[in-house]
């Protein structure tokens, strides 16, 4: 009798970003001027890596009264010089708006990664298209909003 050892695959991985180590920052613009800029809660973040060689996932969930909406990856590239681009889905009370995010990795190791990312939003479409808005006595053209979140 002989003994055969199969290859194992590994399983798929799951990194969540623990309580304190991520901040989340939206910033509306008028122009070339910042009007208003705040901090929001990160409810959740997770990093989906698959068993297999396929795209990897991100998710990020906000909590905040002006902004309750969770960005989930659709497709991740890698651009040179520990860069990566995400292109997502904001999903805001149910309606998807597309939305470039692109992350700088600050630090990667086996067990953990930390990246630092922005994504410009023009605020007319993403008003038309999901709802949100801003209170009426803030003019915005855009909003900036930052992510980084240290996975572990």
């Amino acid at each position: 009798m002989t003994t055969v050892t199969l290859p194992t695959v590994p399983p798929p991985r799951r990194l969540t970003v623990p309580p304190g180590r991520s901040l989340a920052e939206l910033t509306a613009w008028f122009g070339p001027l910042p009007v208003r800029r705040r901090r929001i809660p990160l409810a959740a973040a997770a990093l989906t890596l698959p068993a297999d060689a396929g795209q990897p996932a991100f998710r990020f969930e906000f909590d905040d009264r002006e902004l309750r909406a969770v960005l989930s990856s659709e497709r991740v590239e890698d651009l040179p010089g520990d860069r990566l681009q995400l292109t997502a889905d904001l999903d805001v009370d149910g309606t998807p708006f597309p939305v470039l995010l692109r992350l700088r990795v600050v630090d990667r190791a086996e067990d953990r990664l930390l990246v630092v990312g922005t994504a410009r939003l023009p605020y007319r479409l993403l008003r038309r298209a999901t709802g949100f808005r801003l209170p009426w006595r803030l003019p915005a053209t855009r909003l900036r909003l930052l992510v980084a979140a240290e996975f572990a």
